[in-house]
């Protein structure tokens, strides 16, 4: 089998979309399935590309810097050099990854399977504040059901995705399946290294946040969570590691509430040393985004003996549906707070959720499985294509 992917998003832009596609990538060739990615150039260059990433040139994103975009003149090009030695065009994003990949799949004459990623309808006002918040998730509804039927198949990373999709008029069929971990990527890890670099004492409680420091994420509510836990806890530390547009109102927050000295920004960490060190030096893992499609920092979190105290909203309910190790609360800070202080309080607690959420995440999410599930459905969409051709000739 041989899939061309095409992306508007990749590393060295960290983000769960990045991590996603790498996840399948991986695992896919280790079931002998061999993908290319059309994917944008970034000023930064990002040591690990190989020679099946094609690098396209794009362009700077006013109103959120970290992405670019790509050109799809050249984007479409990439794709069609792909002709008959693609089986299946895998589209990861919507924009120019989606119209290039569309229009080359159909001139390729090979299946289009999307992956809907974002949920954009809580997550467009964001970016347009201008936009009146309606109007805005009217025009994402319609904008996803229109790209969703454009292709042969969609991709739901969790069930309370496809039926949100389903609920949109999305009329293609709909898969889930979700990103695994590569459990041997998250070995390791020493907590004590990343204290010493920044200068945390060894007793000092931590919670930690990481993610895209952006608006959707609900990081606001972790500052009024800190603000609770500290009445308990006087020197707690919440360490945020990411980037993001959020990040200069989140300072300007910390500064008002009078928690500069209990925040401490990190910015993004290498995935192969200095994130495992930070996971490690954390006693709590915190989150209460409202938009995740999944949350694969709350299963690395788990996977690396961090308890979890989070919201479940969307992906994240289906993530933390039966998850040991983790406990769930809505989105009341008095609440929240409670159960983070019940944990840095209680040693055995702490590490009676370390064991289970190591355990339960081993035994459900394995990539090496979820990749399965996606080669099963790129080999059914290829035989069904080949049928359609077949019945019409």
């Amino acid at each position: 089998m041989r899939v061309l992917m095409v992306s508007d998003v990749f590393f060295p832009r960290v983000n769960g979309v990045s991590t996603s596609i790498q996840t399948f990538r991986r695992d896919l060739a280790a079931h002998g399935c061999e993908t290319w990615l059309v994917a944008p150039e970034y000023p930064q260059t990002w040591r690990h590309d190989d020679e099946r990433i094609l690098r396209q040139p794009s362009r700077y994103l006013l109103f959120d810097p970290e992405d670019r975009v790509m050109r799809r003149g050249p984007a479409l090009a990439a794709c069609m050099t792909f002709a008959g030695r693609a089986d299946v065009l895998h589209v990861q994003t919507p924009f120019v990854a989606h119209a290039a990949g569309v229009a080359a799949a159909r001139r390729l004459n090979v299946p289009a399977i999307e992956t809907y990623h974002t949920f954009f309808e809580e997550y467009l006002h964001h970016y347009l504040p201008l936009l009146p918040a309606a109007v805005g998730r009217a025009f994402a509804r319609s904008f996803s059901r229109r790209q969703c039927n454009a292709v042969d198949a969609v991709i739901a990373p969790s069930n309370q995705l496809a039926k949100v999709l389903a609920g949109y008029g999305v009329t293609r069929p709909i898969y889930t399946i979700p990103t695994g971990l590569r459990l041997e990527e998250l070995e390791g890890g020493d907590g004590s290294t990343f204290r010493a670099e920044y200068g945390i004492g060894r007793s000092r409680p931590v919670m930690l946040f990481v993610g895209r420091v952006a608006h959707e994420k609900n990081i606001p509510f972790l500052l009024r969570v800190l603000d609770e836990v500290r009445r308990s806890a006087p020197n707690v530390l919440l360490v945020i590691a990411g980037e993001g547009p959020a990040k200069p109102s989140l300072l300007r927050s910390a500064a008002d509430a009078g928690l500069m000295d209990n925040v401490l920004f990190v910015g993004y960490l290498d995935r192969g040393g200095p994130l495992l060190d930070c996971y490690r030096a954390a006693d709590v893992f915190v989150f209460a985004s409202r938009t995740e499609t999944q949350g694969l920092v709350l299963l690395e979190s788990l996977a690396l003996g961090v308890p979890v105290v989070s919201t479940a909203m969307l992906g994240t309910k289906e993530v933390l549906d039966e998850a040991a190790g983790a406990v769930v609360v809505s989105e009341d800070a008095a609440e929240f707070a409670a159960a983070v202080v019940r944990i840095l309080e209680e040693p055995r607690l702490r590490a009676e959720l370390a064991a289970a959420g190591r355990a339960f995440v081993r035994q459900r999410w394995s990539s090496r499985e979820t990749a399965k599930r996606l080669l099963a459905l790129y080999e059914e969409v290829v035989r069904a294509e080949r049928a359609d051709s077949i019945s019409s000739r």
